[in-house]
């Protein structure tokens, strides 16, 4: 499987980043690794990391609650809405760190630096293209720098791991 990825900063809202991937699946395959909970659980999290917990309620209005666990055993959780829906094209949804019950927290509780908003907005969009998809992840709405930096590595991490479970 391959699967070709390009990072770019886009200002939105504040700063963001901007990764595209083609995966030589059709997007439902890839739409059900971001909507199915054992999907996701399966690559969501950095290279080494681990994903114990995905709790999704795939609808617009309902919620997300995940925890990426460190190779050191440190869980970070997150929680979002869900505002768009288009099933198998597109979704939007809100992104916070949480707490272990779900309470969204902010980033200073799990030691990160800077000014850090409650809300991110994440929009991931599915094209389909000769029987491959093109994803399109645009995070928005953190700072630039070190966090904006960290994030473009996490996400690219975690996608490397999606494009080895779309095999």
């Amino acid at each position: 499987m391959s699967s070709k990825h390009t990072a770019t900063q886009k200002p939105k809202q504040g700063t963001g980043i901007v990764i595209d991937r083609v995966f030589d699946v059709p997007r439902e395959h890839v739409w059900r690794a971001w909507t199915e909970p054992e999907q996701c659980k399966k690559w969501w999290g950095p290279k080494d990391y681990t994903a114990p917990l995905c709790k999704m309620d795939f609808r617009v209005g309902g919620k997300n609650f995940c925890c990426m666990r460190s190779p050191e055993g440190k869980d970070f959780y997150s929680t979002g809405t869900y505002r768009e829906i288009v099933k198998h094209q597109r979704f939007v949804v809100t992104d916070s760190f949480a707490d272990e019950k779900g309470n969204v927290v902010p980033a200073s509780y799990y030691g990160m630096p800077g000014e850090f908003p409650l809300e991110l907005m994440v929009t991931v969009t599915f094209t389909e293209q000769d029987g491959k998809t093109k994803m399109t992840l645009q995070h928005d709405g953190f700072p630039a720098g070190e966090m904006a930096d960290m994030c473009r590595e996490g996400w690219n991490q975690s996608f490397d791991k999606l494009a080895e479970i779309l095999e």
